[in-house]
């Protein structure tokens, strides 16, 4: 594997590509192991509703939105993907929870 170049060391859009292909395995990685705390959260609560809580989420986007904003980065931008992946971990939960239940 090559070593990582800074976005000032590309001198190519194949350098460029290069580095934004690498960093996106690494987030597919992050992702993975994201998705393993959420199915175990999904394990452990026991009604569907507890998938979606209100007060949590928005905790959650103002805290990504703060962290955005200290990385220099879009905070709509990044609001947009976290209301996402939680949107998605939230019917993934419901259906591991409802699923669970049927087969008690």
């Amino acid at each position: 594997m090559t070593a990582a170049k800074l976005p000032e060391e590309c001198q190519t859009k194949d350098d460029v590509r290069a580095e934004i292909d690498r960093i996106d395995q690494a987030l597919l990685a992050l992702f993975a192991e994201r998705h393993q705390y959420v199915t175990r959260m999904a394990q452990i609560k026991t009604d569907p509703h507890e998938a979606y809580d209100k007060a949590r989420i928005e905790s959650i986007i103002e805290k990504q939105r703060e962290r955005a904003l200290g990385l220099d980065l879009d905070e709509d931008q990044a609001e947009l993907i976290w209301r996402t992946l939680i949107d998605w971990n939230i019917n993934y939960e419901k259906g591991i929870i409802v699923a669970r239940r049927r087969s008690q």
